[in-house]
């Protein structure tokens, strides 16, 4: 049947260009799928097409030709029927009045659930365009998740709009051309489809750069004349080196994309002539064994340059790609770049994860990217869980590197990670619960730092202990996306529970201030609170009050009934060990240390904030009263505290070093120093020390104190405005 004439016959006014893509379309859906499912289709045009009826792009042409070439594009992949009748339908929901119940209602629900993964969410109110465009992202990487066809329509998408650029403005089409750079061609790398990550960057680097865009192009025209005669005697005699020992394959030039010999000319240092003037051919042929005796024979014919070949056929890089790769010394030295391949591996390595739609056996090359792809898809499940679609975004970004290392586990397994992963980042790929426990990394059996940068080939492994716990600071040198965000749930998870426990810890002192506790007030009165509070458990109601969020005296008063009056209820002390974790702090303003008389501050969001009675700051911070702690410290506090001393001496060579090694001496670690100089004559240096106790440091004090070139120590409150630091 022909589909197309019978559309076009009720669509008066149809341009030649609008009737060409439509029985393009058409004809290749004929090529692969059922008469019924391509009927489907066409009604998904006509519902289309009536939805987007009047409406233009801004290059002028009726908007049906754009959702028309996204199917076209997926309809070259062979990707079924739900996938290009989503295509055809992925904008209805934004730019037209049709409804996701009407698409479900008329295509079914699998349909309706690829359009709603698409969409933008345009009907939320979002703070700035970052923020829109980070919920957007998340919201489709989400649906992506749930079905990959989801981003296969999002690239194809993408293309298409990349190819209609030109009628943007300019500063547009730069930020379209750089999210497309950042986001979306690695994105197609990642899954495996070469040929859309080709197309998706040469784009976005002619409308990021269009001069050097424009450079790269002319210089490439230009080298084409004089190496179509070259590469034709090379691939002649490869040939015929492979007809003498009986090998059947195909021998391919292979063709440049600029945005691969920019990339190269910038993170290489190369001149233009020394990327153009190499010479890519890709062979293929039918079997493993043959790629590797294929190699040998190449590395006969010509000289392989030492250190440049790579064997993606054993270890294959992440997003399934496998391939044997050959630099050569070619004719006069020119070098020859080749690629050794089976013919399955060529179709992976152009389709990657949508050759399961396109060939309908599912072999084991096939099978191959698809499984790496749900293995990153998984993780991005487990990242999304935690942080804010924002950080979601930076992490995705951050997985999306494409530089390699391979490692192996003590079992002999290969895990790959990023350039520059640590042992930390290796101990999340193993498992979370690897990267949460671990004390310690060994690399090739010897005990290294954590923090240590893994490199190609050691063995790697990790030792953990039941009790440990994540550093907060891992986060400053881990690389992979899993493991930020498994340390950052972690320590906001620990954070929560700390709140937690002292939230309840602060209400129970209050409520026996009044004569009552948690125990006489019961779960029946705390439920109802909770209900008129219009928070969900008890836990979450001790946690705003161990942050700061809620005050525990008002809320013990609500919860016993007793009206607010103006004399406040005696307080009972909070006791402190200085082991409460994130949601107990010290102030930097006074650094109050064991034995100081110290209150409390109730600060939202931080929890309780210790300060010596003595500080400077209580004059503001006693005007709320309400939300100061009496505070005592417990006895025998086992753990150092971060304080301050200023010692005046005389302006002289060496006295720094002198007073340095005293407080060493004493038993005492400095962690900053920083000098002034008033005048010639003294310098005033303040020390940033870790003590035990207030007896401690009055010791370092004292040994300071009897310097002959000191004049004059005192715990430092202020922080001078102009500082050396050493």
């Amino acid at each position: 049947m022909d589909y197309a004439a019978a559309i076009l016959s009720k669509l008066p006014g149809t341009s030649p260009r609008r009737s060409k893509d439509l029985r393009q379309l058409l004809e290749t859906l004929e090529s692969y799928l059922a008469e019924e499912q391509v009927g489907r289709v066409v009604k998904a045009y006509e519902f289309g097409a009536d939805a987007h009826e009047g409406q233009t792009r801004l290059s002028g042409e009726p908007y049906i030709t754009h959702p028309v070439a996204v199917a076209r594009t997926l309809a070259d992949m062979h990707l079924d029927s739900q996938t290009i009748i989503a295509a055809i339908l992925h904008v209805v929901v934004e730019d037209t009045v049709a409804t996701l119940e009407q698409i479900e209602e008329h295509f079914g629900a699998e349909v309706a659930q690829l359009v709603d993964g698409v969409s933008k969410l345009d009907q939320m109110q979002f703070t700035s365009r970052a923020e829109a465009q980070a919920k957007s992202f998340r919201k489709m990487m989400l649906a992506m998740i749930e079905d990959i066809r989801v981003i296969l329509v999002k690239l194809a998408d993408r293309m298409h709009n990349m190819e209609t650029l030109d009628a943007m403005p300019r500063e547009k089409q730069a930020r379209i051309a750089r999210e497309t750079l950042e986001i979306y061609a690695p994105i197609a790398n990642r899954l495996g489809i070469n040929h859309m990550k080709v197309a998706l960057e040469d784009l976005g680097f002619r409308y990021l750069h269009p001069y050097r865009y424009a450079v790269l192009e002319n210089a490439l025209k230009r080298s084409k004349g004089s190496q179509r005669q070259i590469v034709k005697r090379i691939s002649e005699r490869i040939v015929s080196a492979m007809q003498e020992e009986g090998i059947e394959g195909e021998v391919h030039g292979r063709e440049k994309h600029l945005y691969s010999i920019y990339k190269k000319m910038a993170e290489k240092k190369r001149l233009l002539s020394d990327v153009v003037d190499v010479y890519g051919f890709r062979i293929t042929v039918e079997d493993v064994n043959t790629c590797y005796r294929l190699l040998g024979i190449v590395h006969g014919l010509y000289k392989p340059m030492p250190g440049r070949f790579k064997d993606y056929i054993a270890i294959p890089r992440i997003n399934g790609y496998q391939s044997l790769h050959t630099t050569l010394f070619g004719p006069k030295g020119l070098p020859l770049e080749v690629q050794i391949r089976t013919t399955d591996m060529d179709r992976v390595a152009e389709s990657g994860v949508a050759a399961h739609w396109q060939y309908k056996a599912i072999d084991k090359a096939t099978a191959t990217p698809q499984q790496r792809a749900r293995d990153w898809l998984a993780r991005l499940e487990e990242i999304q869980k935690s942080g804010t679609s924002e950080e979601f975004l930076e992490s995705v970004k951050v997985d999306l590197f494409p530089d390699k290392i391979y490692v192996f586990t003590p079992k002999g397994d290969i895990m790959p990670l990023p350039k520059g992963a640590t042992a930390v980042d290796f101990a999340y790929a193993v498992h979370t619960d690897v990267g949460n426990r671990c004390v310690a990394a060994k690399v090739d059996r010897t005990l290294v730092p954590l923090k240590t940068v893994l490199v190609n080939g050691e063995t790697v492994e990790i030792v953990t202990a039941r009790g440990a716990k994540p550093n907060p600071n891992w986060v400053t040198f881990v690389i992979t996306a899993k493991a930020r965000s498994a340390i950052r749930q972690y320590m906001k998870n620990m954070r929560t529970s700390e709140s937690v426990d002292l939230g309840k810890r602060l209400l129970d002192r209050s409520l026996k201030g009044i004569g009552s506790s948690l125990r006489k007030v019961g779960k029946i009165r705390l439920r109802e609170a909770m209900d008129e509070l219009g928070i969900e458990d008890a836990n979450a109601l001790y946690a705003q009050i161990g942050l700061g969020e809620r005050l525990a005296p008002l809320t013990a008063r609500f919860l016993v009934g007793e009206e607010d009056d103006d004399e406040a209820p005696e307080k009972a002390s909070l006791v402190i060990a200085g082991t409460e974790g994130m949601v107990v702090s010290y102030a930097k303003c006074c650094y109050p240390i064991p034995g100081d008389d110290v209150m409390g501050y109730l600060s939202a969001g931080r929890g309780v904030v210790i300060h010596r009675d003595s500080c400077g700051n209580l004059i503001n911070f006693r005007k709320q009263p309400e939300k100061w702690l009496s505070v005592d410290w417990e006895d025998a506090i086992d753990r150092d505290f971060s304080t301050q001393i200023q010692v005046e001496t005389v302006n002289k060579t060496g006295v720094l070093a002198e007073v340095a090694a005293v407080i060493a001496d004493s038993g005492s670690n400095i962690e900053e120093v920083s000098v002034v100089n008033p005048d010639h004559d003294t310098s005033a240096m303040t020390f940033l020390l870790q003590v035990r106790d207030r007896t401690g440091l009055a010791n370092i004090m004292r040994n300071v104190r009897k310097m002959p070139n000191v004049n004059r120590v005192s715990r430092d409150t202020t922080k001078p405005k102009e500082r050396r630091t050493t």
